[in-house]
């Protein structure tokens, strides 16, 4: 699995328009609105490298709103939150 970190510059009177839109997009598990320099991170999570180009370049970018990115690779997850709960759906 690649993960990949979207921080997103927009429109700032579009952020939760821009967030919902992102938020539906294949490939893109997460969207938070944040504090700083940026207004959105978005997390990217694809099976292999090569399908990046497609959620980042082709999906993401076309957002109407959007005004920049920088995208940020993980090499590596040292939390094991996700994967516990991924496991425990259906389970309570």
């Amino acid at each position: 699995m690649v993960t990949a970190f979207v921080m997103i510059k927009t429109d700032t009177n579009r952020i939760p328009e821009i967030a919902n839109d992102l938020a539906d997009k294949e490939g893109i598990t997460q969207v938070y609105s944040v504090t700083g320099h940026w207004d959105l991170i978005a997390m990217v999570r694809v099976r292999e490298f090569d399908q990046l180009e497609d959620v980042i370049s082709d999906r993401l970018s076309k957002v109407s709103g959007i005004r920049d990115t920088e995208t940020l690779l993980a090499f590596r997850a040292y939390s094991q939150h996700d994967l516990e709960e991924g496991f425990a759906l259906g389970f309570e």
